[in-house]
């Protein structure tokens, strides 16, 4: 920028002068006398220096503001709002270590969001697998009160994931269906469904993962889903009050996290069809098999 145009930008701030310009045909212009000059780099500096503070000052500002959860020890719980809370209050329960080894939303055993699922070719009704069974196992149909056999609404298969690329993989084969849309009643209240499983202290699972319209629960203490049954559910509304608790076990460690007595409620039913997928040991197991949920 020359300096005539210089000095013309901060003419309101610094003392100028008129002067004939000989190299412009008697053109006068706006610019700075000796002393304007001097007055125009001392408040140059001042307007500087002044915003360079206020910059500094919103930035050390910004870093020291606590979060929610450190501004109060040990944590501070705050109820997300949307969700109709169903009436139950929520305690926390220790987890056997290690905790998870990276965080829970970006975890795709934990957060179902990031696997995903596409629509199956396979019947979207219930059947009779032959096989084993496992007499405590959760049976599902208790997930709803009166405990009933819900409709199918339609049947999905949920990708796998690729672990040494960190990214979803193809849709997993076997079994044909690993999540299915189950119609509802929107506001019902969904509840913990029983098993012959005992964590201590009379609760039967812990909350591995939860966000406002999906949740992980898992019916033993690891904070994993290597070993016994891992329940997903997605399109529900989970109660404001457990998920703020879920909220601050999981940023405060997770050496803890929310339980659930048999039966308890922790979410209501959306006006969409809730989703189900059931895991044993990590392995995704069909829904669909009245011989072992659904009896």
């Amino acid at each position: 920028m020359h300096n005539h145009a210089f000095f013309s930008a901060i003419g309101r701030w610094v003392p100028v002068a008129r002067f004939r310009d000989s190299r412009h045909d008697g053109v006068w212009r706006l610019g700075p006398s000796t002393v304007g000059r001097r007055w125009g780099y001392a408040w140059l500096l001042a307007l500087l220096a002044t915003l360079i503070l206020l910059m500094g000052g919103t930035q050390v500002a910004h870093a020291e503001s606590p979060t929610p959860f450190r501004q109060f020890l040990p944590f501070t719980i705050i109820p997300s709002a949307g969700c109709t809370p169903t009436g139950a209050s929520y305690k926390t329960l220790s987890v056997i270590p290690p905790p998870t080894d990276r965080p829970a939303a970006e975890h795709p055993d934990l957060n179902l969001r990031l696997r995903g699922y596409t629509p199956s070719s396979a019947s979207a009704d219930y059947l009779w697998i032959n096989g084993p069974t496992d007499p405590h196992a959760p049976l599902l149909s208790t997930l709803f009160a009166p405990a009933r056999r819900p409709g199918i609404e339609k049947a999905w298969r949920i990708y796998d994931w690729d672990w040494t690329r960190g990214q979803r993989s193809e849709p997993i084969q076997d079994p044909p269906v690993t999540l299915i849309s189950l119609d509802v009643r929107p506001g019902e209240t969904l509840h913990l469904p029983d098993s012959g499983y005992d964590l201590g202290q009379g609760f039967e699972a812990l909350v591995l993962y939860a966000e406002t319209h999906r949740i992980t629960l898992k019916y033993t203490r690891e904070d994993n889903v290597i070993w016994g049954y891992t329940l997903h559910l997605e399109n529900v509304c989970v109660d404001p009050n457990l998920l703020a608790l879920y909220r601050a076990m999981d940023q405060a460690g997770r050496q803890q996290l929310p339980a659930l007595r048999p039966g308890q409620s922790f979410a209501r039913a959306e006006e969409t069809p809730l989703g189900l997928a059931i895991r044993d040991t990590g392995r995704f197991m069909d829904p669909r098999s009245i011989k072992d949920w659904w009896q």
